[in-house]
């Protein structure tokens, strides 16, 4: 996987922490570690400095629906 990311690629951004993540219990994830897990993708070529919690947390809603589907 070679393109870039962005934080605006919300569901990109998901995918790619279930797989560098697996398994991991989301009912402990902070917004925090999501950002520190996106931040340190090697395809990850945002400026870190434009994350907010509205997009930490449309990473999070992405992820938690791809794992627990309805």
């Amino acid at each position: 996987m070679n393109d870039e990311l962005y934080w605006d690629a919300s569901y990109a951004l998901a995918r790619r922490l279930i797989e560098e993540h697996p398994g991991e219990n989301l009912d402990s994830v902070t917004l925090k570690m999501i950002e520190a897990w996106v931040v340190a993708l090697p395809e990850f070529a945002d400026d870190p400095a434009l994350v907010n919690d509205d997009l930490l947390t449309a990473i999070y809603q992405e992820w938690y629906e791809e794992v627990n589907p309805v």
